[in-house]
């Protein structure tokens, strides 16, 4: 397991993310790493910890997604994520969730926070899966209002430590990138308006 408090220690935070799965991701040309995909226990208690140490803050929501197709079976998911920015990267906290392991299974005995995928914007998801030639252990969709949100989870961890992770962003159907600093605004208003975790 790979722990965020490795990549945090380290010299070069950047650096430390560039060198995941770096072999794999030059040969076939991935995108930089937009995302750090984090399983913990709890969003907030988690949230409350990386705020203390100077990260974020952080916006949480929970919700189900329009769709969550796992190996295949569509399947109802329910959960809760928290997103910030940190030194260009985008940080998403993830609990294990209901109706699914795939967060679950990789929780840390501890509770410290795993780094359970890399995260890459792309303007196809299914594109970019189909071209890799791996197979795709999830795939969904998450809307809200006309902000959606295309993702595949690629089966790569017996392989690489690490999952493989495409997604693609849309407000009213035109491709975003979201920033850190959006991320950080929403949850300052979360903290005003003293409701840390809003449904979504």
């Amino acid at each position: 397991m790979i722990m965020l408090d490795d990549l945090l220690g380290a010299a070069d935070f950047r650096a430390a993310v560039d060198g995941l799965a770096a072999e794999f991701r030059a040969g076939r040309r991935l995108p930089p790493v937009h995302q750090l995909g984090l399983v913990v226990p709890d969003v907030e208690a988690a949230a409350a910890e990386l705020e203390a140490r100077g990260i974020g803050p952080f916006f949480i929501a929970g919700g189900a997604p329009v769709l969550w197709r796992e190996r295949g079976q569509e399947r109802s998911f329910k959960g809760k994520l928290g997103m910030a920015g940190h030194k260009g990267f985008e940080l998403e906290l993830l609990e294990p969730g209901m109706g699914s392991d795939f967060y679950r299974s990789c929780l840390d005995g501890d509770g410290k926070i795993v780094v359970q995928h890399l995260g890459f914007l792309v303007d196809d998801v299914d594109a970019w899966a189909e071209g890799l030639a791996v197979p795709v252990h999830v795939r969904g969709r998450i809307k809200t209002g006309p902000l959606v949100t295309e993702f595949v989870y690629l089966d790569t961890m017996e392989k690489l430590g690490i999952i493989i992770e495409f997604i693609n962003w849309r407000l009213f159907g035109i491709r975003i990138k979201p920033r850190g600093g959006l991320y950080h605004a929403l949850g300052r208003f979360e903290k005003l308006i003293g409701k840390r975790s809003l449904s979504v």
